[in-house]
């Protein structure tokens, strides 16, 4: 689903010339629109857990800023934006979350998803500060000479490192909540 997100700047000429905030909104409502489309994500946060108890859904750019196609989630998560906007699926409800409080972020691959010729595949365990153990693979283009588990937890510009649970679902994992990581030698069918 594309939906067109909506900043809006009220005109300083349409102010000086006695227009009402509201007519002001009004006249600059399309004015500047992004579109963007809604992904459907399972979201947990600290300390609460799953949020809302459903999946909600998140935006994203038609166009990556980063690689051909859409933006990714994991782009999202990683930006330096400091919260989350997440709609409920249910209510419509928009909410901001506070990317520092969120855990992990899980939704599907995308059908567009096409795994990289030169990926590095890691077996990976993760133990969080909730009690969870996720178990995956990482699926990522790494250098050799950095292409250890060790390695790709310790890449500090991302804050959230993504777990592919399946061949259909990833999950993004927040460092900071992983209290342990360790290999796992049985990689899971591809």
């Amino acid at each position: 689903m594309i939906v067109q997100q909506t900043i809006r700047y009220p005109s300083p000429v349409l102010r000086r010339r006695g227009f009402s905030r509201k007519a002001m909104m009004d006249t600059d409502k399309d004015a500047l629109k992004i579109p963007k489309k809604l992904i459907p994500v399972k979201i947990w946060v600290h300390p609460d857990g799953l949020v809302m108890g459903e999946v909600g859904e998140i935006f994203v750019h038609l166009q990556s800023y980063h690689q051909q196609g859409e933006e990714e989630p994991v782009e999202v998560m990683n930006n330096t934006d400091a919260f989350l906007a997440m709609r409920s699926r249910t209510s419509g409800e928009l909410r901001f979350y506070n990317k520092h409080a969120v855990v992990r972020l899980e939704h599907e691959v995308s059908p567009n998803w096409e795994e990289p010729e030169f990926i590095t595949r890691l077996g990976a365990r993760l133990y969080l500060m909730d009690g969870s153990l996720l178990q995956g693979t990482i699926r990522e283009i790494l250098p050799p000479e950095s292409s250890r588990l060790y390695d790709y937890i310790n890449i500090f510009e991302n804050r959230f490192i993504r777990l592919f649970l399946s061949d259909q679902v990833v999950t993004l994992v927040n460092k900071a909540y992983i209290v342990r990581a360790a290999e796992w030698r049985q990689l899971p069918p591809t």
